[in-house]
């Protein structure tokens, strides 16, 4: 199951799959149990409408760089990735077959590699860490948000719409001031969510920074005993003259 995924390098990335997968099956559940709610419904709705704009991009990712696309479409459920990214609530059980597909992965690479390749790669995982940060905060931010002002005495949250807008604007720190929360449980939420936005916004500046600004580090030679081997088998050469390279090659002087 891991050679399905091997096209995929990012372990920051598989993660970040998974984790919406997972998400999205966990709605299912959400929408099951409040089919009465209609407000949480939309709030649902529009969080599966960008799933579902996720999902196709990771698929089309996926079909671009298999190394059989295939094999990646029959044997290793890319028709299920392709109807789990249709804007279909109900499709998104099969998102459950990617999930497998991730899990499975990352355990044939092994949990410490795991670890040193997240580390390795800091700024893509920060990334990917922000990105499912913001996918959270603006789903359930909105859903609590909803639910505590809803109902309350003057206030200008009442609807999916409210919600998600205030949530919207609320985390990307613009705060345009038309929709507030007027209860005390209210303004701590929102208090949370300006708290998160500064933090997504603030990390993903410095993630553009280091991207653009960073100088590009200059690829890493070979292995300097391949490059012996090499030197030594070329005819006439001697342990001296690589010797006398080396030295060259540090800035020595040879006689």
């Amino acid at each position: 199951m891991s050679a399905a995924r091997s096209e995929l390098k990012s372990i920051g990335y598989e993660i970040f799959i998974g984790a919406l997968s997972l998400l999205s099956i966990f709605n299912l559940v959400l929408v099951a149990l409040a089919r009465q709610d209609d407000d949480l419904q939309d709030v649902l709705l529009t969080m599966n409408g960008i799933f579902s704009v996720v999902f196709l991009i990771d698929f089309s990712y996926r079909l671009a760089t298999a190394p059989s696309r295939r094999d990646y479409f029959f044997r290793h459920f890319g028709w299920a990735d392709l109807l789990a990214s249709l804007p279909v609530a109900e499709l998104k059980f099969l998102r459950i077959f990617g999930l497998v597909c991730v899990v499975r992965g990352l355990r044939a690479v092994g949990g410490r590699s795991v670890l040193r390749r997240v580390i390795r790669d800091r700024a893509g995982s920060a990334l990917f860490t922000l990105l499912l940060t913001g996918i959270l905060v603006l789903q359930f931010g909105s859903l609590t948000i909803l639910r505590i002002e809803g109902d309350a005495p003057g206030a200008n949250i009442t609807t999916a719409s409210d919600a998600l807008w205030y949530t919207i604007v609320t985390i990307s720190t613009v705060g345009y001031g038309d929709q507030y929360p007027v209860t005390d449980a209210g303004r701590i939420v929102g208090a949370m969510i300006i708290v998160v936005g500064v933090a997504i916004f603030g990390t993903f500046t410095g993630y553009l920074a280091n991207f653009f600004l960073t100088p590009r580090k200059s690829a890493e030679p070979v292995d300097s005993l391949q490059q012996l081997r090499r030197v030594l088998d070329v005819p006439g050469v001697t342990v001296d003259d690589v010797d006398k390279v080396l030295a060259l090659h540090r800035g020595e002087k040879t006689g």
